[in-house]
């Protein structure tokens, strides 16, 4: 049997992705749970994977096109077993939609006439990528507030990124299923709304509603093409709403009629410059006119440059919270030192052509990293964690030194765990394999959490000293500048070219003091200084 496969529902509002990559080609064989595509939504790169056995069929899109939700993405043949099986695992679902329409249906009969609301359940959609539970980041509204169509309702983590639930209808909150950090079900109810009805007439029966479905269908078909619906990804549908432009009437420049923003901003200057003598000619010109002179109007306008408006949201909205968050309830200060690095230099020069390879990268940092693990067990409070209301701090046992990393959906900070533990080149793994993920969006959230530390590498930029913002509930973050070849007098007062970098801390003022910053920066320098201090001090 020949099956299509149905593009999920990738959350968030998103009717369509840019097919990325194709993974296997028409003819391969493939197994249950299978990469078959990458693609990429407004929010992060998304694995796309197989559901069953069989060998692929078709791929009905070629690399750059534009993949719609709930349409075909690829077609494969299945075994007849994996058919039958698929068959009767259907039925239950069937069964309980078919008992949940009963039950609306009764509902609808048993209520009055005068009867305006009804509750809903949103059932949380399928995210893609075989994932069938997330964990409930954050709620952005509470029961009882009253929501708008695409408004932010919950953040929500999965094993590759965070995704934020919209609203699909305008209403009230009735009932929140989930607590902050639970994990919800996919095809689970994740909140009930209270939305308005549509008509205020009984239910028809059976017979009634067979009868006139043809009839409403023409109706709804005839009607002009409401706000949102236009072939647009949700960054310029929210554009679109911001600014009070029914996505409908823009002319789209992108393949198949794709809306972009800077469509947006040309329709909205081809709009205000049309004069009224100019809009009553238009609407007074056969339709074929109208178009030509609409089009007319919109090139010969476009002469101005326009403001950009970009929603925030995601894992930036994310990060937003958390530094405000970190810089309002922590008093921070600064302490930055500098280092000669001239020996580490050499000591990993003369090392990374042995020990690189394409799953070990020997940059500096496993340096730093475990150089700094060393210090900590000297400096205890420096990776230590304190509570809400400062009345309790927690001295963690394991270092888990967290590293910021410039991925292409935000600034993210995995953390390479027990650094206590690991060799220097175990530490260097550990870097590369976060390093890749974290570019390509696909940090899992286990990488994520847990941290007791942070490097900034602000160098590798260009910069050289900064005031980095705490990764709260962490009481120090370090950033490290760009190294730089600099003269410096030696012991004998000669001038020598040296490897020089500054290093600018920052940290807690509730639980650190100047001096225990500064005697721990003094341990971690020496480390990295003399090298050979390094090797003695490990275990």
């Amino acid at each position: 049997m020949i099956k299509d496969f149905i593009l999920p529902d990738i959350g968030e509002g998103v009717v369509e992705c840019e097919l990325v990559e194709w993974l296997v080609k028409e003819g391969d064989t493939v197994v249950e749970d299978q990469p078959i595509a990458d693609v990429m939504t407004d929010k992060a790169l998304v694995q796309i994977p197989a559901p069953f056995a069989g060998v692929v069929t078709k791929l009905y899109y070629a690399k750059g096109d534009i993949a719609k939700v709930h349409a075909p993405l690829y077609a494969v043949q299945i075994e007849a077993a994996v058919e039958i099986a698929g068959e009767e695992s259907a039925t239950e679902p069937a069964a309980t939609t078919a008992k949940v329409t009963e039950s609306v249906a009764a509902t609808t009969a048993n209520t009055s006439s005068s009867s305006s609301v009804s509750i809903e359940e949103f059932l949380l959609p399928d995210i893609g990528e075989g994932i069938v539970e997330c964990e409930l980041v954050e709620w952005l509204v509470s029961e009882g507030d009253w929501v708008e169509e695409d408004q932010p309702i919950a953040d929500v983590m999965t094993d590759k990124a965070l995704v934020q639930i919209p609203a699909i209808k305008a209403g009230k909150i009735a009932k929140l299923h989930y607590r902050k950090g639970q994990l919800a079900k996919v095809h689970a109810p994740l909140f009930a709304i209270e939305v308005e009805q549509t008509a205020s007439a009984p239910a028809a029966t059976n017979t009634d509603t067979v009868s006139n479905a043809a009839p409403t269908a023409q109706t709804v078909n005839a009607e002009p093409a409401r706000q949102g619906k236009a072939l647009a990804s949700p960054a310029v549908r929210r554009m679109a709403r911001s600014l009070d432009i029914d996505l409908s009437q823009v002319p789209g420049t992108g393949k198949h009629g794709r809306v972009y923003k800077e469509d947006i901003t040309r329709f909205q200057q081809g709009a205000s410059n049309v004069s009224a003598s100019s809009a009553t000619q238009v609407k007074e010109a056969p339709a074929q006119a109208t178009q030509a002179s609409q089009t007319q109007v919109l090139t010969s306008t476009v002469t101005q440059r326009a403001d950009t408006v970009e929603p925030i949201r995601g894992v930036k909205a994310v990060m937003a919270r958390m530094m405000v968050e970190s810089v309002s309830s922590i008093p921070h200060f600064t302490y930055c030192e500098e280092f000669d690095l001239t020996d580490l230099v050499a000591l990993r020069e003369s090392m990374k052509v042995k020990y690189s390879s394409d799953e070990v990268k020997l940059t500096m940092m496993p340096f730093f990293m475990k150089s700094m693990s060393l210090a900590l067990s000297q400096f205890p409070v420096m990776n230590s964690q304190v509570n809400a209301d400062c009345t309790e701090l927690t001295y963690k046992a394991r270092h888990n030194i967290g590293m910021a990393v410039d991925s292409k959906v935000g600034l993210l900070v995995p953390n390479i765990k027990d650094v206590q533990d690991k060799s220097i080149l175990e530490v260097a793994a550990e870097i590369t394999r976060l390093t890749q993920a974290a570019r390509s969006g696909r940090v899992a959230p286990a990488d994520l959490k847990d941290g007791t530390i942070s490097i900034s590498n602000i160098g590798a930029l260009g910069g050289t000293v900064a005031t980095p913002i705490i990764n709260k509930p962490e009481v120090a973050i370090v950033a490290l500048g760009k190294l730089q070849t600099l003269p410096r007098f030696n012991a004998k007062g000669e001038v020598e070219a040296r490897q020089i970098m500054q290093v600018s801390w920052s940290g807690d003022h509730r639980v650190i003091d100047g001096g225990t910053i500064a005697r721990f920066c003094n341990l971690w320098k020496q480390y990295l200084e003399q090298p050979q201090e390094m090797l003695l001090a490990m275990r």
